[in-house]
């Protein structure tokens, strides 16, 4: 029996919520009916303002109202892992102790991007967060969206502070998980839908995932599977779901697809906030051809 790692509480599937828009205001009304979606689906985790969130587009205010909205529809029936990242600490600071005060269970911090820190500057970016809230901390890194790796050596220093105790990995790289997931006893948590199953077999204990959106259950039987032993009953699931998994990203940036998968599900207005902008007519077809072959239209 392996040992129990230390945020294996979430353990599972968490599903990065997309932030739901009406005529360019946050549309609280869908974003309660995601959650509800999600607690009826059994799923272990949300996370909100997060990338799928969009969360580089909202003002404080609607950060935080998201964070708040989430955990107050969530009543305590799933756990809720806030978006709190920046690549400032004194921001950083500010919405992780936001999040603990509006009732989150942990907080998902995505290493801070575009400045490029120098590995010490990111030990002590996460390290002022992490002595002064006191919520559980998921390191998020993501090298292609913040411009620089989280080195497994720096994640190893992190992950003496006691609150830090989960990896959202999306480096891409197993090689990189099966090193942090070697030198500390951090749960590791795929940043990548379509690299769950191979994650898992590492070591790692389950995903936070933009497919789940819109077919939570599908996921959840997959690492359910897995980690029961019934590995040719998750490799079946993994290739079900590999061409969506694969629209997803492969179709433009996310939260694109999604959002437009949400449209065409009849779960989402489809409203993206600019930079963003919808898919073009021959994404949008070939995304139409996937959820009709998966069976979801």
């Amino acid at each position: 029996m392996t040992k129990m790692r230390r945020g294996a509480a979430f353990a599972g599937v968490s599903v990065a919520l997309v932030t739901p828009f009406r005529d360019g205001e946050l549309d609280l009304a869908a974003l309660r009916a995601q959650v509800e979606f999600q607690v009826a689906a059994g799923t272990t985790c949300l996370c909100p303002v997060g990338t799928t969130g969009e969360s580089p587009t909202l003002s404080h205010e609607e950060h935080e109202r998201v964070i708040a909205e989430v955990v107050q529809a969530a009543a305590g029936r799933v756990k809720v892992m806030a978006g709190t990242g920046s690549n400032s600490t004194r921001e950083a600071l500010r919405l992780t102790r936001w999040a603990a005060r509006a009732g989150a269970d942990a907080a998902l911090m995505v290493a801070p991007y575009y400045n490029k820190p120098t590995q010490q500057g990111f030990y002590e970016h996460f390290r002022a967060v992490a002595e002064d809230v006191a919520l559980p901390i998921c390191l998020y890194n993501i090298p292609g969206r913040t411009g620089k790796n989280v080195e497994p050596d720096t994640i190893a220093r992190l992950s003496e502070l006691t609150n830090i105790t989960m990896v959202k990995e999306a480096t891409g790289s197993l090689d990189q998980a099966s090193q942090v997931l070697a030198l500390t006893e951090l749960t590791v948590l795929s940043g990548d839908d379509s690299l769950t199953l191979p994650l898992l077999s590492v070591g790692g204990e389950g995903v936070i995932s933009v497919v789940g959106n819109i077919v939570p259950q599908v996921m959840i039987e997959l690492v359910q599977a897995y980690r029961a032993g019934h590995v040719q009953r998750a490799q079946e699931l993994h290739l079900q779901l590999f061409p969506l998994c694969r629209d997803m990203l492969g179709l433009a940036t996310n939260p694109i697809p999604i959002k437009a998968a949400m449209k065409l599900l009849g779960r989402d207005t489809g409203e993206l906030r600019l930079p963003m902008t919808p898919l073009d007519a021959a994404g949008e077809s070939a995304l139409r051809a996937t959820l009709v072959r998966f069976g979801l239209l």
